[in-house]
Order: structure tokens, then C-alpha cells, then sequence
């Protein structure tokens, strides 16, 4: 088997939010499960297509044993800065953003998430594509943007 990072019985904190895909009983594809962020425990360690490791954690807070990839799963006390946008979140640019002395991205802009910086300088910040300079990516910084709609 191939090595496990976390064993049975082992507090973690999920990093990115899991959604039903389709395996999940009793709810429709695509509804949410657990927000990033939660603390759950490792009750089971598998693989999946024999080269990827998951586990199956308890997420007591919410009542749901959930199947989670190596890669979304942190120690519970590994340090841990929230975030208003994850990954493929569509938000909008708050106020207009210069680049090279130029007003470049208008306020109200929308683009999407490509990655989360926790450990950015002065706070969380994002690499955006913003939908008007396309094959560009920007790092904003939170305070700079806004939900384009509802988050879960």
C-alpha cells in the first residue's frame, strides 16, 4: 500500500470544500458536505485507481463520514488561515486595479479563482484570471475583491 500521511484515529483539518459527486447518499450531485476549514478524524485509509491515498474521515461537527484526497487534508493542528474564496470561485474586483500606471481592471471586473495564497504578505490573497485581460493572472489581495454571488 502506498504510504499514508495520517493514520486512524488522527485529527485533520480539510483545506478546500468537498461536494457531493455523486456517491454521497441522500443528496443531489454537486450539494456541499463539509466546508473547509473542519476538524474531522480518520476512520478508515484506502486507495484509489491503486496511486492515490484517501481517507475516509468523520466530520462530527457535521455527521458525515466523507472520502478525502491526501492533498485537501492538513493536521488539525497545522496552522490554518481562513479564507473568503477557494479554488474556481468567480468573484468581482472591488475597485479598479492599475497595472503598469494604468487603470487595467475596472471595478466590478469578474474573474475566477486559480489559487489560494494563505501566506501572503499583509494577509490571504488570490491568483486571479480576470475574464477582461485574458491569459493574465493577478495575485490580489482579498480585501480587493467581492463574492459575485452566494458562497456555500
Amino acid at each position: 500500500m502506498i504510504n499514508a500521511q495520517w493514520d486512524y484515529g488522527q485529527a485533520v483539518r480539510l483545506t478546500r470544500n468537498v461536494r457531493n459527486d455523486g456517491t454521497y447518499p441522500g443528496l443531489p450531485p454537486g450539494a456541499p458536505l463539509v466546508r473547509r476549514g473542519s476538524v474531522g478524524y480518520v476512520v478508515d485509509v484506502g486507495t484509489f485507481l491503486q496511486d492515490q491515498v484517501i481517507y475516509s474521515v468523520n466530520f462530527l461537527d457535521e455527521g458525515r463520514i466523507v472520502g478525502c484526497r491526501e492533498e485537501e487534508l492538513i493536521g488539525a493542528d497545522d496552522p490554518w488561515t481562513p479564507s473568503a474564496f477557494e479554488f474556481r470561485d468567480k468573484v468581482r474586483c472591488g475597485q479598479a486595479l492599475p497595472l503598469g500606471g494604468e487603470a487595467t481592471v475596472p471595478q466590478g471586473a469578474e474573474g475566477e479563482v486559480l489559487k489560494v495564497v494563505r501566506d501572503a504578505p499583509g494577509g490571504v490573497a488570490y491568483h486571479i484570471h480576470f475574464d477582461c485581460l485574458p491569459g493574465r493572472v493577478l495575485q490580489i489581495p482579498e480585501p480587493l475583491l467581492e463574492a459575485t454571488g452566494p458562497t456555500d
